[in-house]
């Protein structure tokens, strides 16, 4: 009885200890999102109530999925100014179960400060933020602390991950509820040093990358297993993908991402302090080759300043006495703004140099799935075109980078392109700016996780996030 009672003192002192935002995120991260299928009603189903009895208008968008649905919650202000909405998706990737150390939908708090599982910084961490943040605002409306001259809206999003319904669904059946002046979303990191600690710099997303998903078909003889012949169309496959690992894409800056890469050189020592700079001139090929191969030790840095390729499905033969006629590659392409696919199918048409292999746009999918006709149905509807980047003029940009400077005053703030693509394009191709951030400072070690095997966020760095936020939020909306 002792050890038990001992053991629930223990675990009530640890709770204590535990801040909100942290407590918050362990019960998201329970809920079991991972897209497909994705099951965000769930989310909705835990956050809609706390968030009502805040005070908050709570609507819930269903799709035409069953499980699937959209959360938007609305905290009143005057309406003398336009809606601030903050947009968090609530659906993960899948985990390879047996790689992770804890489970990795149990939210488990470990004695190194950080907090484990499916989504911690992407992107449940921010969710739990956001909300928060919210809920902290309505507190002090509630108790005539603030008056909002704005609404804040939001969004929990569903299909963020790979889907149809994502916001361009949400935009098609209720814009009306997601209108505003400006948008935060995730994007920009918080970097901090892996030995001090220290935030190194806070850059904020103006601009995403986009995917492009691209077919390698290399073609041969079906026939007997018994009987193989030169032109095995598994092999050729091996040659071209073998080709296309030793290939690197060649460098592509644009405006945001040469002023990243500038105040990068001014926080940088030599020799990257010169690399930087060299690589943002681009005037002596020889230096930007030389800088190129420095920076791109930094794996996310390579990532910024290029087209990268990433091989993500195989698919081949159908039986196991059945040399196949062809053999497939997917490769996902993550792309400058301005990059089109012709292009990219041009350039690797190159590198490979084989008459019987085929560089093609792959069609959509779901996961590994095809898109159903509904999907497909949806998927067309989405604007097209070339996404605006977001400005940095505005009372949104400028309080954001105003409290990043507040919350880590050792760090420098600047524009960034993000290397992935986000849901914000709903909003930029109605031209309206979208920023986004990671709300907590992280290592490079952290962030090889995302996506990874035990993701996780460090708690400090939720609370500091949740001051970032807090005051950004607070700025923009409350009535001056």
């Amino acid at each position: 009885m002792r050890l038990i009672a001992a053991s629930l003192l223990a675990c009530s002192v640890l709770s204590a200890q535990v801040p909100p935002v942290a407590k918050l995120l362990v019960d998201i991260i329970k809920v079991d999102t991972s897209n497909p299928p994705g099951n965000e009603e769930k989310m909705a189903d835990l956050l809609a109530p706390r968030l009502k009895a805040a005070g908050l208008e709570i609507d819930i968008i269903q799709t035409p999925q069953p499980g699937k649905a959209h959360l938007i919650a609305r905290l009143r202000g005057d309406g003398s100014k336009k809606p601030v909405l903050i947009a968090a998706h609530s659906d993960v990737v899948g985990v390879e179960r047996e790689k992770w150390s804890v489970d990795p939908f149990a939210g488990v708090i470990k004695d190194d400060g950080y907090v484990y599982g499916r989504g911690a910084i992407d992107f449940k961490g921010g969710l739990a933020v956001f909300t928060q943040a919210v809920l902290d605002i309505a507190a002090d409306v509630k108790a005539g602390k603030l008056k909002l001259a704005r609404d804040i809206i939001l969004l929990v999003e569903a299909d963020e991950e790979g889907g149809a319904y994502g916001t361009g669904y949400i935009a098609q059946k209720a814009w009306d509820k997601i209108d505003c002046e400006f948008s935060l979303n995730e994007g920009g990191w918080i970097v901090r040093d892996e030995k001090t600690k220290q935030v190194k710099y806070v850059s904020i997303s103006t601009a995403d990358k986009s995917s492009v998903s691209l077919t390698i078909r290399a073609k041969g003889t079906s026939t007997h297993s018994s009987m193989p012949l030169a032109d095995n169309a598994i092999y050729r496959l091996a040659r071209a993908m073998a080709k296309l690992s030793e290939y690197d894409t060649k460098p592509k800056l644009n405006a945001s991402t040469k002023q990243f890469f500038s105040t990068l050189a001014e926080t940088s020592a030599e020799p990257l302090k010169s690399h930087f700079k060299n690589l943002v001139a681009g005037t002596d090929p020889a230096k930007v080759k030389a800088a190129d191969k420095a920076i791109s030790e930094n794996t996310l840095l390579h990532a910024i300043m290029r087209n990268t390729l990433a091989p993500v499905f195989l698919n081949a033969g159908f039986r196991g006495n059945v040399i196949p006629g062809s053999a497939d590659a997917t490769i996902n392409v993550r792309t400058i703004p301005g990059t089109t696919a012709g292009e990219l199918i041009d350039e690797l048409q190159t590198v490979i140099n084989d008459s019987m292999v085929e560089v093609m746009e792959s069609p959509l999918r779901v996961g590994n799935a095809p898109l159903t006709e509904e999907q497909k149905k949806a998927m067309a509807a989405r604007p097209r075109g070339p996404i605006p980047e977001s400005p940095q003029v505005n009372e949104l940009y400028q309080s954001l980078a105003k409290h990043a400077k507040l919350t880590y005053p050792e760090a420098l703030v600047t524009p960034y392109l993000f290397q992935a693509g986000t849901d914000s394009y709903t909003w930029r191709m109605r031209n309206i700016p979208v920023y986004g951030i990671y709300p907590y400072p992280i290592t490079a070690e952290d962030l090889t996780r995302m996506h990874g095997n035990d993701e996780r966020v460090p708690i400090d760095s939720l609370v500091s996030g949740l001051r970032l936020i807090t005051g950004t939020l607070t700025e923009v909306a409350v009535k001056k």
